[in-house]
């Protein structure tokens, strides 16, 4: 898509993946940081890593089963905390355990039959073998992210401030956070390869971090998060390959850095000294 701008092929398709991947995993991290469900990036994370592994065991696209883990244990994450009658930071632990336990298992059931799987690629994510149709489908998922918030922004708002409020004035919370969850799902699932499964956090929570020091409406952190993760994501790609570094852990070190200097930084921390 960028080829234009990026005669590299290597490169390009690096940029282009870290690009999407950061605007998707941005807009959804303010709505998951607002309604303080962090949790989720965690257990969606290793949803989508168990599904990896079962993937490579049965040898199905990896990718694929990915998604359909991460869809899988979206649609239990609301049942299971309606049902059980545990609140979702439970129903997050509980699926982050058993997702975890299937994806050791079969780790070490292949690493026992001799099948020499490695799982570097997916806990630290790889930019260099990436295919056309996954750099399309992450830009596929950043577009319905954008859409999710724009078209459900009113109901987003609702259920931010207060969730039963927002049920009392006739907005349907329970459709609108399952769709989020699904999202979720798929948005952590695609960018698994890229990112890995144990940095996607960073992406999840850190760019709404950043924006929270600086913006005061909801509006304005939907913008300035996806703009900060994007820059700091294509930063990550150019400098990692151009100096043979791990691009998503460089690029994770560059958010921390970032997010420090912000909260040093925001006008929200600044102290006024009054002359009494």
């Amino acid at each position: 898509m960028l080829e234009f701008i990026i005669p590299n092929t290597v490169l390009c398709h690096a940029v282009e993946a870290m690009l999407f991947a950061s605007v998707a995993c941005a807009i959804l991290g303010v709505i998951i940081t607002q309604i303080q469900i962090s949790a989720i990036g965690f257990t969606m994370a290793h949803a989508a890593f168990a599904g990896a592994a079962v993937g490579l065991f049965f040898s199905i696209n990896f990718t694929l089963s990915a998604v359909l883990a991460g869809v899988f244990v979206a649609m239990l994450i609301g049942p299971l905390s309606d049902r059980a009658r545990v609140t979702p930071d439970t129903a997050l632990g509980l699926l982050f355990g058993i997702s975890m336990a299937v994806a050791i298992f079969f780790i070490a059931y292949m690493q026992t039959l001799g099948r020499g799987f490695s799982a570097m690629g997916l806990l630290f994510g790889d930019v260099i073998s990436l295919y056309n149709y996954e750099i399309w489908m992450l830009a596929g998922i950043s577009v319905v992210a954008i859409v999710f918030v724009v078209l459900l922004y009113k109901e987003i708002t609702g259920i931010i401030f207060n969730r039963r409020i927002a049920e009392s004035i006739g907005i349907r919370v329970k459709p609108v956070y399952y769709a989020m969850l699904f999202i979720i799902a798929f948005t952590v699932a695609l960018a698994l390869p890229i990112i890995g499964g144990l940095l996607i956090y960073v992406w999840l929570v850190t760019p709404a971090a950043i924006a929270l020091q600086f913006c005061y409406r909801l509006s304005a952190m939907f913008v300035m998060a996806p703009v900060v993760a994007a820059a700091i994501s294509v930063s990550g790609a150019v400098a990692g390959l151009e100096y043979s570094f791990p691009v998503a852990p460089l690029t994770a070190v560059i958010f921390s850095v970032v997010f420090i200097a912000s909260v040093l930084l925001s006008p929200k921390r600044r102290i006024t000294f009054r002359k009494s």
